[in-house]
């Protein structure tokens, strides 16, 4: 497909973040052997590639500035079998979530956008909600099917070596980080490329683990009267509880979310969502749990049915959908966080988080998401003459979580937009450790060029 930057679909040159770039062409391969060809041809003419997936990034890393696009939307063969599933790149995840259920399977990640392909998920190592019990995308790749810059098909599975010493970095004590290329003793093929955003090759098939669906699942919201109560019981139940996730709300998330669930108790000012997979006397446990906090029990909310628990998941995944609509109804970038701190660390950070925005932007906030993981997203609600005031906040919070032991990216990758924090993470001969790497796979740097470097 190819064009000229005018004729493009804008679809291919913008993600949800509300970024955009420009191209000068947009390829559309039908299979892995048009891949081959694209690349090629791009690295015979010294082009550089950007590889798009469904478009739900923050980040900008499949938006092009300049060069070719190669689209890899028509990968969606889909295969489950028991244990596993082989899906194309292009696969949808709640395509995959329906499919795995629908033979009474499980794929434990969980991100929030289940709009997203498969092939982007792999490229951020996403994790979602459940990452608190089942970690991120990395975990539950099998093998992967990856071309290079070069052209060259790479079909690797879980334990192939790598064939030369990628160096290692030291990682943070988090228990989820994105930022930059995984580089640690022991790793192999499929470490590497997840994660990775598209800079070291283009993934074009995965096989995924899958594990059987629980038969019983308890899942809760539960709402407290202040924020110091909500953050005693994670605590306590980060603990004492093998919850599957542990999210997060705060005050302003409620106060947004009232437009789409007004039956939020009016008193309201943190709310917990978690959900179980039940054992045993796991309920009467749990219940035990929350009638021991300092909850608003009478107006939580309890749901053991599927249907109840999809009403939960909207209403966790409506959140971001309220702010994206806040944003563009402000008419500016998505300005938000995915910092993540060592556990230990969670309510130190949020307690920053919060000193500073009243300061600078009172009124005009959301913070939720994994607390169970010490990963909660801030979002602000910048004015469109105002935004380096956003961006340097935002600049500061990053500073803050490296300085506490954390990570600038947990599970949305640094793409374009927030390339220049990985050096606040890592000193610079770490990342020319990283660098080295990208020059062994991609010596001509084609491929996605100002992704992670700039």
């Amino acid at each position: 497909m190819p064009g000229r930057r005018g004729s493009i679909d804008p679809a291919y040159l913008e993600d949800a973040s509300g970024f955009r770039g420009y191209a000068e062409r947009v390829i559309i391969p039908a299979d892995e052997a048009g891949v081959v060809a694209a690349l090629r041809e791009a690295s015979g003419a010294g082009v550089p590639v950007t590889v798009a997936g469904a478009g739900t990034g923050l980040t900008g890393g499949r938006v092009p500035l300049g060069g070719w696009v190669v689209s890899l939307e028509k990968f969606t063969r889909l295969e489950i079998e028991p244990g596993h599933a082989r899906a194309g790149a292009g696969v949808l995840l709640r395509d995959l979530h329906a499919a795995a259920q629908s033979t009474g399977q499980f794929y434990p990640p969980d991100p929030t956008e289940t709009g997203a392909s498969i092939g982007g998920t792999i490229a951020t190592n996403a994790s979602g909600s459940r990452s608190f019990k089942y970690g991120a995308t990395r975990r539950w790749i099998d093998g992967l099917r990856v071309v290079l810059a070069t052209g060259r098909i790479m079909d690797v599975g879980r334990g192939d070596a790598i064939d030369f010493d990628p160096g290692t970095i030291p990682l943070p004590n988090v228990t989820k980080n994105t930022a930059g290329y995984l580089l640690k003793p022991g790793m192999d093929w499929i470490d590497l490329f997840t994660g990775s955003e598209g800079t070291l090759g283009v993934v074009t098939e995965a096989r995924l683990r899958l594990l059987p669906a629980s038969p019983s699942v308890l899942a809760g919201v539960i709402f407290f009267a202040d924020d110091d109560s909500a953050l005693d019981a994670v605590e306590e139940w980060r603990g004492a509880a093998p919850a599957r996730m542990l999210e997060y709300f705060d005050a302003p998330s409620l106060a947004l979310l009232r437009q789409r669930f007004p039956e939020i108790p009016a008193t309201a000012q943190a709310a917990i969502l978690f959900e179980q997979e039940l054992e045993s006397d796991d309920m009467d446990e749990w219940l035990a749990r929350i009638e021991g906090s300092k909850a608003l029990v009478n107006d939580s909310w309890l749901a053991l049915s599927a249907a109840d628990r999809e009403r939960f998941r909207r209403f966790r995944h409506a959140l971001p959908e309220l702010v994206n609509d806040t944003v563009r109804g402000n008419g500016t970038l998505k300005m938000g966080t995915d910092y993540a701190v060592p556990p230990a660390r969670n309510r130190e950070m949020l307690a920053y988080y919060r000193r500073c925005l009243e300061q600078e932007f009172p009124g005009r906030y959301v913070i939720f998401g994994h607390i169970g993981d010490a990963h909660v997203h801030v979002n602000l609600f910048s004015s469109p003459d105002a935004p380096q005031r956003a961006m340097d906040l935002i600049l500061d919070f990053a500073r803050k979580a490296v300085e506490l032991g954390g990570t600038v990216s947990a599970e949305h990758g640094l793409g374009r937009r927030k390339a220049h924090l990985l050096e606040l993470q890592y000193a610079p001969e770490q990342l020319e450790t990283m660098q080295a790497v990208k020059r062994r796979l991609d010596p001509h740097n084609l491929l996605g060029r100002g992704v992670l470097w700039q």
